[in-house]
């Protein structure tokens, strides 16, 4: 997910898809994930100079990006999708306060309780054995790029580095999430739970464990059959309620909390065994999935009064 934070940030973003031919551009790219140039030309039947111009566009704003791969006469440009959803925020109540930004890498959690099917990997190797949660502890697992389990919890501590005398008004935090189906299953639904300091947030119901292509960043060595990649997903806690994807999922908001420079912060994702779709969750890190990037966490903070 794109995440614009201001009008004025996203002036590169609203010139770009004011033109009939990008937004085409988009749509097909949203339906065959990854078309070369010249599949792209035929198709809006525009030459590739022509073609060019507007994928320079659409890769100067952040949407697409190119890479060259071999073909049978050289080299071919090949276009994909950087993110599948755009969220603007038109009047960010919170961005004038001071900004903490930091990142998790997925093996980094500080508790856990999870039931197999699980494992982990790094981007060259399995860490330990598949369905043995007793792996979940190895030493090894601080490298972990994927992380995935049937149910139970993962929990990590999110660095608290506000300054002195300050209190959180905004928690934000982005993944790359799916189910975990046994191999893959892209209709796999798994009711997905998000608690900060023990108090629920709220949930999401993932639709799926999505293998129908390899992920953009993942890896070679990785099994054709397993996870590939997930969806983005922005979590975003402040003083209206708690919002996943700009959509609100509960009334809990960032006072109840009354979190400030002196709070730890424990955040968890649980997938719950009562829960109507016990479906498992997989967590992508920055060498797996589509989106280069590990759990992203945003504090907005400002003086206490």
């Amino acid at each position: 997910m794109l995440h614009i934070t201001s009008l004025n940030d996203g002036l590169d973003l609203f010139k770009a898809m004011g033109s009939d031919i990008r937004v085409e551009i988009l749509k097909l790219l949203l339906k065959n994930k990854k078309m070369n140039m010249n599949e792209l030309a035929t198709e809006l039947e525009i030459t590739n100079g022509a073609l060019t111009g507007h994928i320079k566009k659409l890769e100067g704003c952040g949407l697409i990006q190119t890479s060259n791969e071999s073909a049978g006469h050289g080299n071919q440009k090949i276009c994909s999708l950087v993110h599948d959803k755009i969220l603007i925020e038109m009047d960010p109540k919170e961005s004038s306060h001071d900004v903490y930004n930091t990142e998790l890498k997925i093996g980094h959690y500080t508790d856990y309780e999870v039931l197999p099917t699980c494992g982990l990997a790094n981007s060259t190797t399995l860490i330990g054995e598949v369905d043995d949660n007793r792996f979940f502890s190895h030493p090894d697992r601080y490298t972990a790029d994927i992380l995935w389990f049937t149910q139970g919890f993962v929990e990590y501590e999110i660095p608290n580095l506000i300054p002195s005398g300050q209190k959180i008004t905004q928690v934000l935090i982005s993944a790359e999430l799916s189910s975990e189906a046994p191999g893959i299953n892209k209709v796999w639904p798994s009711d997905i739970s998000f608690y900060l300091n023990d108090t629920f947030l709220g949930m999401w119901t993932s639709p799926g464990d999505f293998g129908d292509t390899r992920g953009i960043f993942t890896p070679e060595w990785w099994f054709p059959n397993w996870n590939q990649y997930g969806l983005l997903k922005m979590l975003v806690v402040n003083s209206q309620g708690t919002f996943l994807d700009g959509l609100k999922i509960s009334d809990t908001n960032i006072e109840s909390m009354e979190l400030d420079y002196t709070s730890k912060l424990r955040f968890r994702m649980a997938v719950e065994k009562d829960s109507d779709h016990v479906g498992g969750l997989t967590i992508f890190g920055k060498t797996f999935g589509n989106y280069n990037q590990d759990i992203k966490i945003t504090l907005n903070y400002t003086p206490m009064t």
